[in-house]
């Protein structure tokens, strides 16, 4: 007996998949002279993002920071306190054990939005164990698929959150654990960006100066921003939307909350490195409404070599 088919209205419509990972693939690829030779010329936006989300899964933690970690056990049992300092010193380190915290069965899973939280979900004995496996890199050191990229990333994203840390303390502002975290990792997006387009930042950014104009910049050539990008990988990451979310905002133009105080941060910890200062027309006193309007700026900022 033959079948019949049934009439197109009753079939059952497709889902459509409305995740960021999704979004992102979807966005339509600019032209893009700065594609590695390496790369298949007609490799789309979402597979180049997708690729660079995997090559995060492998970046090295520094190799002195993996050594902190063995010298706090050679002694015995190390302080939970000087475990999680040394987590939160190092980018590499912090996304494993956040990453790793959030899996974990119980109440805290994908609820882990600190350092101080994924040691005590882990155990220190196993944060000991993910260093002493970990990829290193030295400080000099230029790996094949990173280049010098890690040593300078490490560096801004530490500066930024010494920033953050003075910044909150200031204020009063409770939820420290976790902008340690929010602060380490705000830019995250621009590894992903450096990994898939090869003339990232500099040619991207070409004579953009301000943060706001960068911004543009990316979104113009890419589709996309570093902000935007990092906060996708967060979630993909699994770490909880408090995190992600302040990663994706830290460039808005109604920047507000923790991810004001990481995007003044950011601001300070240009200047520490010698790059010339934003003056943010906002006051210091305006900061504890929790709102810092960093498109109301003015001064430059030179080209971030990450």
């Amino acid at each position: 007996m033959s079948t019949v088919e049934p009439p197109p209205s009753s079939e059952t419509p497709r889902k459509t998949s409305t995740t960021p990972v999704a979004t992102l693939a979807a966005v339509k690829t600019p032209t893009d002279p700065y594609a590695s030779r390496e790369r298949h010329h007609n490799e789309g936006h979402g597979r180049r993002l997708t690729a660079a989300f995997e090559a995060l899964e492998a970046f090295p933690m520094l190799a002195e920071s993996r050594n902190r970690v063995l010298r706090l056990f050679e002694a015995g049992e190390p302080s939970t306190a000087d475990v999680v300092a040394a987590v939160e010193a190092d980018v590499a380190l912090a996304v494993t054990v956040l990453r790793l915290a959030n899996r974990v069965d119980g109440r805290m899973r994908g609820r882990v939005e600190s350092a101080v939280k994924g040691v005590e979900v882990l155990s220190p004995r196993t944060v000991h164990s993910i260093a002493s496996k970990a990829r290193t890199f030295d400080f000099f050191e230029r790996t094949a698929v990173w280049q010098g990229v890690p040593e300078r990333f490490r560096l801004h994203a530490v500066a930024t959150q010494r920033a953050a840390d003075r910044i909150a303390r200031e204020l009063g502002y409770e939820a420290r654990d976790r902008l340690m975290v929010t602060s380490l990792l705000h830019d995250i997006g621009k590894l992903v960006l450096v990994h898939a387009y090869p003339g990232y930042p500099r040619q991207i950014h070409a004579e953009a100066r301000t943060p706001e104009e960068r911004i543009q910049s990316e979104r113009r050539e890419l589709g996309v921003d570093h902000a935007l990008v990092g906060g996708v990988l967060a979630r993909r990451w699994g770490l909880p939307k408090s995190v992600a979310s302040v990663i994706e905002r830290h460039h808005a133009e109604d920047v507000d909350g923790e991810a004001a105080v990481v995007r003044l941060a950011d601001m300070l910890a240009h200047y520490t490195l010698g790059r010339s200062y934003m003056t943010v027309r906002s006051s210091v006193g305006a900061i504890p409404t929790w709102r810092a309007t960093a498109s109301s700026s003015e001064g430059e900022m030179d080209p971030p070599s990450v």
